[in-house]
């Protein structure tokens, strides 16, 4: 018997000892009984009762029974040219041509036919239908499903790139449609659903929260003002709407922040209100107008706040003005941080242009401004954005004028009056050099033009080595340069004079 068999007999051994010697010497042990009477019949009630809810949570039915028929399922067929593998390397009258020619993948690139699917909402009894501009963008052809399994050929009405918005139409009447909501009443916390074709499950439902409102995306059109929620939307549900409480469509899903291809938390919705006005102008034939104020914005951060005395670095901070813009014309000025546009307050720089773009051109706005820390208001007319946009290069400078700052430790020279005109600004200097200092702590590079410095305007080498002479040190100083076409605010800070 091996050491653990001898353990396991010892555990078995001792409780049979001990019966025995309370059996023999009356120690008062007494044995288990053991039992074989029949088990008591199992007693299940069944709740019989009309279901009542024990708490109060949101019920969605009545919204879907109101407004699910009118979400559309959208498939779209688009001709995309895909890579054939790798091509050779070498040139045909290279000796190696050949030789790599042999493992190439035969002919070239190739057409294929690519399906997207997405979603959309009825808006008119006549087929009149909205989606997202991307899931039918340079599509072939085009079909939109109802609830009730009817597939119809649509036809593409018009969309805009900038909104993300379509307007299709397909051959049906007396088709159920779709309540439109007021966007600008949505508040941040209240219920929403979203309804569409995730991965291609049809008619799937999903509830969230607003997250945020009139928010912007990198990388995205400054334009849209998107409503972020929590409601979990993914491939398919773009052009789906987005339901209030009282079953009307606040908006359009449109995208989501993801690392993976699927929802993490943060959807984002185009506004209804944005997507009607591109949708009367689609359906009327009319050309999309955008509303221009004429400026380049900036954000403000906290070095530049107390670089220009406002008591919170709160706003957008122009740039640069285009002359004869709209800006100009009601005495906009760079440096200037507007605050607040028509009665409503721009906390970052974010939201001036959706503001902008979305008003009404010929339109007539109050323009709340902080200039040099004290508010001033301005009134401007709106303009129309105008289509092409002219990019300049700094240009150069034929000019020997060349001077040095040191307490900026840069070099520069005179601007030219064409290059100037190029880069559509009346004065600056050209920076031709920049040494380990200031200047390069504050990011600028050769090839700027350094219009302000301390909001005072530079003409000449001369003038801004005056200026910088008087600037204090220890202090930020905003400074605004002309990369390119863009102009822009930085933060200095200075040395003592004659360090």
């Amino acid at each position: 018997m091996n050491v653990f068999s001898k353990r396991r007999s010892n555990r078995v051994i001792r409780p049979l000892l001990a019966l025995l010697m309370a059996g023999v010497f009356g120690f008062g042990v007494s044995a288990p009984t053991l039992s074989m009477a029949a088990p008591a019949p199992l007693d299940l009630k069944v709740d019989t009762s009309p279901q009542k809810p024990l708490v109060n949570l949101p019920d969605f039915t009545p919204i879907i029974k109101k407004v699910g028929d009118t979400v559309v399922n959208i498939s779209s067929t688009s001709t995309k040219t895909i890579s054939q593998g790798a091509s050779n390397p070498f040139p045909p009258s290279s000796p190696f041509h050949q030789f790599f020619q042999q493992f190439m993948a035969p002919g070239g690139p190739k057409q294929q036919k690519v399906e997207d699917l997405g979603s959309g909402f009825i808006i008119s009894p006549n087929g009149y239908i909205v989606t997202a501009a991307h899931v039918v963008r340079g599509a072939d052809h085009i079909m939109v499903t109802l609830t009730n399994h009817q597939a119809y050929p649509a036809k593409l009405v018009g969309l805009s790139v900038r909104y993300d918005t379509a307007l299709l139409k397909i051959n049906a009447k007396n088709l159920p449609t779709a309540p439109i909501g007021n966007s600008d009443k949505l508040q941040v916390g209240q219920w929403l659903l979203a309804v569409g074709a995730p991965f291609g499950f049809f008619n799937t439902v999903t509830q969230g929260v607003v997250s945020a409102v009139n928010r912007t995306l990198p990388n995205d059109d400054q334009y849209i003002p998107f409503i972020q929620t929590d409601v979990p939307i993914n491939p398919g549900n773009s052009g789906g709407p987005l339901l209030n409480m009282s079953g009307q469509v606040v908006g359009i899903n449109d995208q989501i922040y993801t690392s993976s291809g699927g929802y993490m938390g943060l959807s984002f919705s185009i506004p209804i209100n944005t997507v009607m006005r591109v949708v009367h102008a689609l359906a009327e034939h009319k050309q999309i107008q955008f509303g221009w104020l004429g400026v380049e914005v900036q954000d403000v951060t906290a070095k530049m706040g107390q670089a220009l005395h406002l008591k919170e670095p709160v706003g957008a901070l122009v740039a640069s003005v285009e002359p004869n813009s709209p800006a100009a014309k009601a005495g906009l000025e760079p440096g200037d941080v507007v605050v607040t546009y028509n009665d409503k307050p721009v906390y970052e720089v974010g939201q001036l242009p959706p503001m902008v773009g979305n008003t009404q051109p010929g339109t007539r706005v109050k323009i709340g401004i902080l200039r040099n820390g004290k508010p001033m208001t301005l009134n401007v007319t709106i303009g129309t954005l105008p289509k092409n946009a002219n990019e300049a290069g700094p240009g150069g400078s034929s000019s020997n004028q060349s001077g040095n700052v040191a307490r900026l430790q840069i070099q520069i020279q005179p601007l030219t009056a064409k290059a100037a005109k190029n880069l559509g600004i009346k004065h600056g200097v050209l920076v031709i050099g920049v040494g380990s200092g200031p200047a390069a702590q504050a990011g600028i590079a050769p090839g700027m033009v350094i219009q302000d410095i301390g909001q005072k305007p530079v003409d000449s080498p001369a003038q801004l080595e005056k200026i910088v002479a008087g600037l204090p040190a220890g202090e930020p100083i905003p400074v605004r340069v002309r990369n390119g076409k863009q102009s822009l605010y930085t933060v200095v800070i200075l040395p003592p004079a004659g360090s």
